[in-house]
């Protein structure tokens, strides 16, 4: 009775779906979140009757024959790294990229994790980092004092001293960009490392081709859509209702197969 495994399949398949789609809704405030979608594999199948089998001495062959398939498996999840809609914040230390590429972030481990989540903030050291405290690669420091702080679309980061006419320059925000961004290896905290999967960083200022601009006092927003994401939780609700119904049946079959007489 292969239908009661291949409807098993279906049922932890769509628990996956419902799993991935329950972590976008979860997120959908999420600064710079992006959503993810389950992708779906069928299994191998089992050739009862291989097609193009010869039939006969004449050269007949099967047309089509007979392969039974052994149900489904979850072939991959993956992030959609569409651009989230930007929001204002009046922030000066909320920086939004319009356009691809990642923040850098040094992380304790001595790696390097990206971001798109721009919502930063001071350290007591006058620091530019994360909400974790995480430090913004290159490393960029207001002076005690500033009465001001600007960043331009490329990345300059410039302030008002008291008692200086002239904006002075305290540092350059720089963005990587990768081949494969969904082969970004997720950690948590609107974090990323770089992984086989994604390619080495290719990392320049804002504003240069295939790099996007920076938005200063914008936050960028999750890519989550509420209404698509419930409904393909209704989809996938059904399906699972329906294989759940399919090992049902199967049962009943067996109970009828094996009732004595």
């Amino acid at each position: 009775m292969r239908s009661l495994s291949i409807a098993s399949t279906g049922m932890l398949a769509q628990q996956t779906n419902v799993d991935v789609i329950s972590n976008n809704i979860a997120n959908m405030n999420t600064t710079g979140f992006k959503r993810q979608r389950a992708e779906f594999e069928d299994l191998l199948y089992q050739q009862v009757s291989r097609p193009g089998a010869a039939t006969s001495p004449d050269g007949t062959k099967v047309p089509t024959g007979i392969q039974i398939g052994a149900g489904v498996k979850t072939g991959g999840v993956y992030r959609i790294t569409e651009q989230g809609a930007l929001t204002s914040t009046g922030n000066a230390y909320d920086m939004a990229i319009d356009g691809p590429g990642y923040f850098q972030v040094s992380l304790p481990s001595g790696d390097i994790g990206y971001t798109r989540a721009g919502s930063f903030q001071l350290s007591d050291q006058g620091e530019l980092v994360t909400t974790d405290g995480y430090r913004v690669q290159p490393d960029i420091t207001i002076p005690q004092g500033a009465l001001s702080v600007t960043v331009s679309k490329t990345g300059e980061v410039q302030v008002k001293l008291a008692g200086q006419a002239e904006m002075q320059t305290v540092g350059q925000l720089e963005l990587a960009t990768f081949i494969n961004e969904a082969g970004l290896e997720a950690i948590g905290s609107n974090l990323f490392l770089e992984s086989g999967a994604s390619g080495q960083p290719n990392v320049s200022t804002p504003g240069q081709p295939a790099f996007g601009t920076l938005s200063q006092g914008f936050i960028e927003a999750s890519n989550v859509n509420p209404v698509s994401e419930i409904t393909s939780l209704i989809t996938a609700q059904r399906a699972y209702e329906m294989n759940s119904r399919v090992l049902k049946t199967a049962d009943e079959m067996l109970q009828t197969s094996t009732q004595t007489v």
